[in-house]
């Protein structure tokens, strides 16, 4: 996090400033009460008080106006580091892998939570322990500049208030601080668990026991949180008792200086209120470090996001060109593919070879594991290839900036995400420019109805039907706006799943005429509606299996005749052994 906040640096040095301003500013007001107040007990004339009078007045002003700068100026630099870091995060998860690392409500809590909670440190770790040190030495070098042993006696009540203090708060909280970090993010994952599996939690009968969960995260927290209280507590309490044995320890030594007349009373005043003045510069630090444990432990959090090794490199070299160079012309051309989800793990995708030339649609079926998700990924450069070429129209898509490939490849994944808002502004999200016309136009290729553009999509699409669903985000893919000779190719993953029968064939019927002239990759276990695509490939095990036109694989033997007709179940067809078995339903 210091490394992030450095570019503003010169922001933090002047905050760090303007607090010391503000500190001194308040010690020198209670320094000068107390000479006037010591002063005017002689009853001297009033012109000998005037300075004094206008100095005090000066230093009130500077003192608030000193401290409203400092706030402003730290803060302002603090939460623009903080949302460089979101930035950071939020560019870390488009390349979509750290979300599968971590639970939903987890993930929530470290983008929000964890990351409010670095800005402790840049507020309060930072500014304040420096304007304390610039501030703590000019008050002892007065202090001792009046008493040589009055100020070595403050010196050594700031050391241990501000050193030795907050060092032991530091190290009381840091044990809490990783159970006040953890318990934050049990409660966010228990809550977010209870609320989006509301429906089933009840079907079953288990929302007692989900409710139950909550209940005993939210208690943890709170017991961690009373403790963390009760150190800060503590570390006050500690703090305001050195400085009454501080105070008072001066005070004994001023009135033993000024009975043997190397101190006047006067200066006696000024030196007692000094030392209590003092106290104001470390007060803030015992709280700031107790804080630090959970600091660390928010900043480790976050980090852990950052540090998890992205599936897309963004300066990924080309791989090699396949014997006899790329085919120039326009489409789709896999060579070679291999992909798997780490280092010995079973191959993904071992040796796929895919072309779709421009204009053409190719359906790709098999079992569930087999990897046609995959597939999908990396074209739409959501996974490097460990092995193999992908070109498009001529260019390496792997080599290509990962925005360039988004407006190459457009695509629909397997659980479209529908937000909250209207139609209009789900439409929006895939062209920011588009006219009402184009939306509706878009809405009339897929079989909705236009006048939906203004409806409520709900949470999640909850007020749309889930065909509504699909062909709403089967909208939104046709309207991203592309580059490339052929256009964009598009690829639908499982774009009629979850559907019943009668609204899958019909989305399926809608889909097909929509891309009607466009590349397209349909990823699905619906063998049914397919005669209208221009090639059929099954993959299973990662590797093709079959290929040919709708036709042909239904005339020849094999696994597309046979799940086609729904007389061999593909029990002596597993996936491949790196997913998990499962078979494929004929539709219907």
């Amino acid at each position: 996090m210091i490394a992030l906040a450095r570019p503003r640096g010169a922001r933090f040095a002047l905050g760090v400033l303007a607090g010391a301003a503000a500190t001194a500013s308040g010690v020198a007001l209670l320094v000068v009460a107390a000479w006037l107040i010591a002063t005017a007990a002689a009853s001297p004339p009033i012109t000998a008080l005037s300075v004094a009078i206008v100095a005090t007045r000066a230093l009130g002003v500077t003192r608030g106006v000193a401290r409203y700068l400092e706030r402003l100026v730290t803060h302002d630099a603090a939460l623009r580091t903080l949302a460089d870091a979101r930035a950071r995060v939020y560019e870390r998860l488009a390349r979509t892998e750290p979300v599968h690392r971590f639970r939903t409500g987890d993930l929530v809590s470290r983008l929000v939570s964890d990351t409010d909670a670095t800005q402790d440190l840049l507020v309060r770790g930072l500014a304040p322990p420096l304007a304390a040190l610039v501030t703590g030495a000019g008050v002892v070098a007065v202090s001792t500049a009046l008493l040589v042993p009055g100020g070595l006696l403050l010196a050594a009540g700031l050391a241990l208030g501000g050193v030795a203090v907050p060092l032991a708060a530091a190290a009381a909280g840091r044990g809490p601080g990783r159970r006040r970090a953890a318990g934050r993010a049990a409660l966010s994952t228990a809550l977010v668990d209870a609320l989006h599996g509301g429906p089933d939690l009840v079907a079953y009968g288990a929302m007692p026991a989900a409710l139950d969960r909550v209940e005993a995260a939210d208690a943890e927290l709170t017991r961690v949180e009373r403790r963390d209280a009760g150190l800060l507590g503590l570390g006050a309490g500690v703090s305001a008792l050195l400085a009454g044995l501080t105070l008072w320890g001066t005070l004994l030594v001023g009135v033993a200086a000024v009975r043997d007349g190397s101190l006047a009373p006067v200066p006696l005043a000024v030196l007692v209120l000094t030392a209590l003045a003092a106290f104001e510069i470390v007060a803030p630090l015992p709280g700031a470090a107790a804080r630090l444990g959970a600091v660390r432990a928010a900043g480790a959090r976050l980090f852990d996001v950052l540090d998890t090794p992205p599936a897309v490199a963004p300066d990924r070299v080309p791989a090699p060109a396949p014997p006899g160079g790329v085919r120039p012309g326009r489409g789709l051309r896999v060579r070679g593919l291999r992909v798997r989800y780490g280092p010995g793990e079973p191959w993904a995708l071992d040796g796929v070879d895919l072309d779709v030339p421009a204009g053409k649609r190719v359906a790709l079926v098999g079992p569930s594991g087999s990897g046609k998700s995959t597939l999908a990924a990396v074209l739409l450069r959501f996974r490097d290839p460990d092995a193999g070429t992908v070109h498009l129209d001529g260019a390496d898509l792997t080599a290509l900036p990962i925005d360039e490939v988004r407006a190459r490849v457009t695509g629909m994944p397997q659980d479209p995400h529908v937000f909250a808002g209207t139609v209009r502004a789900n439409l929006l999200l895939a062209r920011p420019d588009a006219t009402d016309a184009e939306l509706r136009a878009v809405l009339a290729r897929v079989g909705l109805d236009e006048d939906l553009l203004d409806t409520e999509a709900g949470p999640h699409g909850t007020r749309l039907s889930g065909g509504m669903r699909r062909r709403l985000a089967l909208a939104r893919a046709l309207l991203v706006p592309t580059t490339g000779a052929a256009g964009p190719l598009l690829v639908l993953d499982e774009p009629t799943t979850h559907l019943d029968p009668g609204t899958r064939a019909d989305v399926l019927d809608d889909l097909l005429t929509a891309t009607a002239g466009r590349s397209m990759i349909l990823i699905t276990h619906d063998l049914e509606g397919l005669e209208r695509v221009d090639e059929v490939v099954v993959l299973r095990g990662g590797r093709v299996l079959q290929r040919g036109t709708p036709a042909e694989l239904r005339d020849r033997p094999g696994w597309y005749r046979r799940a086609l007709l729904g007389t061999g179940p593909n029990r002596d067809l597993p996936a491949a052994p790196s997913q998990r078995p499962a078979t494929i339903s004929p539709a219907g």
